[in-house]
């Protein structure tokens, strides 16, 4: 999987770790069981600090996302992934109004917006679905 961290972004390191490696399993590239790189090879790998990749692991961890085992490492939550209840969609509609309050500001009309969540839904969505 290819991790992309743009250092000139006002979005910390953490997120945009936290958000590719969330990209990677919508898109199936990373399984449930895969293991992931060891906080220190990850932030070597990167060129980021250790303590940055921890975070994002805590944070992965928190949101079930990934299992920390002190024999085995990091994996990829082998029992698959938390479902989109609730407290998540209540998360994903405050994350989306912004985003569609500035695009009917722009004069995006409904069915454009709509139409824009779905490319961004094909790109990430699985391989196979």
């Amino acid at each position: 999987m290819f991790i992309k961290i743009d250092f000139q972004s006002e979005i910390p390191i953490y997120t945009q770790l936290y958000n590719e490696i969330i990209k990677g399993i919508a898109k199936g590239e990373l399984l449930p069981g895969e293991a992931l790189p060891s906080v220190r090879v990850f932030s070597q790998d990167l060129g980021i600090n250790m303590h940055t990749v921890n975070k994002t692991y805590g944070l992965l961890k928190q949101d079930n996302f990934i299992q920390v085992h002190r024999q085995k490492g990091v994996e990829i939550n082998p029992d698959g992934f938390p479902p989109a209840d609730e407290v998540f969609l209540e998360k994903l509609r405050e994350n989306l109004e912004p985003l569609v309050a500035e695009s009917i500001a722009r004069g995006m009309s409904h069915e454009e917006i709509i139409k824009e969540c779905s490319k961004v839904f094909e790109k990430l969505g699985r391989k196979g679905e």
